[in-house]
């Protein structure tokens, strides 16, 4: 007799399950980072000038502070890559207009025709696997998203509307 599955594994705590989960998330994120890794190597930039462009250009006016909480990386190697990315024409620094030792950082249009470069695969990317999941699957994914990160980090995604509207 064949055995029917009637639904998620129960055990889903599993040591092996627990371990899987952590290889999904080491392929899926090598994968998703291919394509944008290949284009910016053709240009001699790498990941974390890509982080850079990402956020900077998901929060345009973010200052360098900001931005050091986000990354989480040192004031010392997001100098490097924020002096490249200026260098090359893709990130500008404007002083505050409150408190002109603030640096606002933004991405010019050669850098916002970058970030769209390299979002374009990745949102595909996301686009397809959440169409393939379902709307059920993705809340859960985004459950579960959210349980890995620091809760520090959780309140800058605010809770989706549901059917008409409602939170």
């Amino acid at each position: 007799m064949t055995d029917v599955k009637t639904g998620p594994n129960p055990l889903f705590l599993r040591e092996e399950d627990l371990r899987q989960g952590i290889e999904l998330l080491f392929y899926a994120y090598r994968d998703f980072t291919a394509e944008p890794d290949a284009m910016l190597g053709k240009i001699g930039l790498g990941r974390a000038h890509h982080r850079v462009i990402y956020f900077v250009g998901r929060y345009p006016g973010a200052t360098v502070t900001e931005l050091l909480a986000i990354l989480r990386i040192t004031k010392q190697s997001l100098s490097r890559v924020l002096g490249e990315l200026m260098e090359q024409g893709y990130v500008e620094q404007r002083p505050g207009t409150k408190d002109r030792r603030q640096r606002l950082l933004t991405l010019t249009d050669k850098g916002q025709e970058l970030e769209r470069q390299l979002s374009d695969a990745q949102r595909a990317r996301i686009a397809r696997a959440y169409r393939a999941a379902g709307a059920e699957a993705v809340e859960g994914f985004r459950t579960v998203m959210l349980g890995i990160m620091d809760e520090i980090d959780r309140a800058k995604f605010p809770t989706p509307r549901g059917p008409g509207g409602k939170r």
